[in-house]
């Protein structure tokens, strides 16, 4: 019998370094779930020249600049030393622009929106226990992030109109179901929730944490759900620098809620998560509302006028309203084969059939006036081309 056990084990021994030999270092040691991980496909992952209307960036230019510091030479910024951790400065200025009593300690600052998105899991979900909620079609790094920390997902998704489904959303919660996210105005819907809805949730009998995705925000004429969080500290709004603000270069986001649980965002991110140049650039933007408030007006003026033009092609069966800075509009057919063939020839959408209630569907960031109008003749030859 002992020798019978000795071959076993010896055969699993060699078994077992047969796969050690075969594998690489990353795959024998790995968590399961990171080696299974779909990673976030942005858009510079397909295309990164030509007329760029794939990202939702802001074509007007950014609201703020580093300030000038090499003619004459001046290291005010003291690079060479560690920068506040807290960035508070920033934060009240931040909170002084989006109002509603704000403070500093409503605010986190952090490495764009995503940054929030994945200390929000990393501090109320248990790996392998807890969920969130999510209301496809919506914006892809929820999924990621929650794969990543080995979170499951609960899906209710959006009526064919992009409106939530509330009753449906609060009967699928579980008491492991710490976050709910609701995209607003929503990637890839283009559409704003209305603040009554997220009022509803925040007063249900859902116990966990109402995080409301504002990236697009200032797009919309809706308001923000900034104006809740003194009454509902079950909600967190999660806003960014990058769209409106036109600084998606610069990497900055923020996080408003409850004072308790910003601290524990604070406590959980890394040290010095935000550097001093970003900082700077934010700080600047901040003192320069004005030239923000401009360039909004110019891309509201244009998302009118490239809306009207849409509508008027036979082959776009629908142009979807939009409460941010880019339109979705569905074709008659080939809308893959269109975008494609388009982003080959100088001027790239996002093909966005593939998401739920959007079959044969693009969409297009609002550029400036030039850069949209050679979209729209580009869209209009190529349709004519591929479908003659």
């Amino acid at each position: 019998v002992n020798s019978n056990i000795r071959q076993i084990i010896e055969i699993e021994m060699e078994e077992e370094k047969k796969d050690h030999s075969t594998k690489g270092v990353a795959e024998r040691l790995a968590r399961p779930n990171i080696l299974a991980l779909h990673p976030y496909r942005c858009a510079r992952d397909d295309y990164s020249s030509g007329i760029l209307l794939d990202a939702n960036e802001n074509a007007i230019g950014p609201t703020s600049l580093p300030t000038k510091s090499l003619d004459p030479y001046d290291n005010h910024l003291t690079l060479e030393r560690y920068p506040c951790p807290y960035q508070i400065p920033l934060k009240e200025s931040y909170a002084a622009y989006r109002g509603n009593g704000l403070r500093a300690e409503n605010i986190f600052v952090g490495v764009g929106s995503d940054e929030a998105i994945d200390l929000l899991m990393r501090i109320f979900c248990k790996p392998g226990v807890d969920c969130i909620m999510t209301t496809p079609p919506t914006y892809g790094m929820y999924k990621v992030c929650a794969n990543i920390n080995d979170v499951s997902i609960i899906n209710v998704p959006l009526t064919p109109d992009f409106d939530l489904q509330i009753p449906e959303m609060i009967s699928a919660v579980t008491k492991e179901t710490k976050l709910m996210f609701v995209c607003s105005p929503g990637n890839p819907t283009c559409k704003a929730i209305p603040l009554s809805d997220i009022v509803d949730l925040a007063k249900s009998t859902y116990h966990g944490i109402i995080v409301v995705d504002e990236a697009y925000v200032d797009f919309s004429d809706q308001g923000s759900a900034v104006s809740l969080i003194q009454q509902y500290p079950n909600i967190v709004v999660l806003q960014t620098l990058s769209k409106a603000f036109g600084l998606a270069g610069i990497r900055c986001g923020f996080a408003i809620g409850s004072p308790d649980v910003i601290q524990l965002m604070n406590n959980v991110k890394a040290p010095y998560n935000v550097n001093k140049l970003t900082e700077e650039v934010a700080r600047n933007a901040m003192a320069n509302i004005s030239t923000l408030e401009q360039n909004i007006k110019t891309l509201l003026d244009q998302r009118q006028k490239v809306t009207e033009e849409l509508e008027n092609l036979d082959f776009v069966t629908k142009v979807y309203p939009s409460d941010s800075n880019f339109l979705l509009m569905r074709l008659k057919q080939k809308s893959k084969e269109i975008y494609k063939t388009m982003a080959d020839n100088g001027v790239v959408v996002r093909f966005r059939g593939n998401e739920l209630h959007c079959d044969e569907c693009l969409r297009m960031t609002i550029g400036t006036e030039s850069e949209n109008k050679a979209c729209i003749e580009l869209l209009k030859k190529t349709y004519s081309d591929m479908t003659s």
